[in-house]
């Protein structure tokens, strides 16, 4: 079986532009780089990850591909680019010469103005992603996914992956609105989605009971062929370790067949960075 972590970050504190990351999340408040993952990967058998942005820059791209260039475990980066920017077209084109970029991703999640996804100035930035054959990468709130759907009937040529099931509100127990939005979106477009990141959406004592079904109801949206898992390491650390997170969604996906299982546990990845 090839299992990927379709979802991973790297940083260094020390470079400066994570203002997000501050002392008071604790555990991640260091540098997590390449050596510290791969003991992860080795327990578990995984041969490959998306090393996905934690920067709005374009000089945490360039080093995230610094890093790819020397962790054959990372198959793809998924970097940033300010999609407003004039330049944006030539940019993108620039960044996606380096065989590792499979993908870009703006923190929409930190943007105030929800509707910026649908400013018609971004149009020239979303067909330089499509003309270079990268994915999009949502990172939504459960507010957004109108929009969302809306910007992918626009572009309907375009590879999208939303990040963390768009972040459902499991620590307040609340599904229905998510899950009707999840539901459309997924009869309306080609979207794959992450199944990553829900522990810490989660109580601090959450258990696989909290996050079933906000799993199953995905799982049978999307399907097991649109599906694909990611560790969200280090963020997870907030909530989970790596381990308990595998462990978890291994029993969440006891329904599913071994063919069902590899490709969320894998082979969906490939497919949604275009590396097969």
């Amino acid at each position: 079986m090839t299992r990927i972590d379709a979802h991973q970050h790297f940083w260094d504190i020390a470079r400066g532009d994570y203002h997000w990351l501050t002392p008071e999340l604790g555990p991640i408040y260091r540098n997590f780089l390449p050596s510290d993952l791969a003991p992860n990967l080795e327990a578990h058998g995984i041969s490959g990850t998306i090393l996905v942005q934690a920067a709005p820059t374009l000089a945490e791209t360039r080093f995230m591909l610094s890093l790819a260039d020397n962790s054959p475990a990372v198959k793809g980066v998924v970097g940033w680019v300010d999609f407003e920017s004039t330049d944006a077209p030539q940019i993108i084109s620039d960044l996606a010469a380096h065989p590792a970029l499979v993908g870009l991703r703006p923190m929409i999640q930190d943007i105030e103005d929800d509707d910026w996804m649908l400013r018609d100035n971004l149009t020239p930035a979303f067909e330089a992603l499509i003309a270079n054959d990268l994915t999009f990468d949502a990172l939504t709130f459960p507010r957004h996914l109108e929009n969302l759907s809306a910007l992918l009937i626009r572009f309907p040529d375009m590879r999208v992956v939303i990040d963390h099931g768009s972040k459902p509100l499991i620590r307040d127990s609340l599904i229905d609105d998510w899950a009707a939005s999840m539901k459309q979106l997924a009869a309306d477009t080609n979207a794959f989605c992450k199944l990553s990141g829900l522990v810490t959406e989660a109580k601090p004592d959450w258990s696989v009971d909290d996050l079933r079904p906000y799993v199953d109801h995905l799982l049978s949206t999307f399907g097991p062929q649109r599906i694909l898992w990611g560790s969200d390491w280090p963020v997870c650390l907030l909530a989970s370790s790596y381990e308990r997170w595998v462990e978890a969604t291994e029993t969440l996906l006891n329904g599913l067949t071994p063919d069902e299982k590899d490709a969320v546990l894998g082979l969906n990845a490939l497919r949604a960075y275009g590396l097969n």
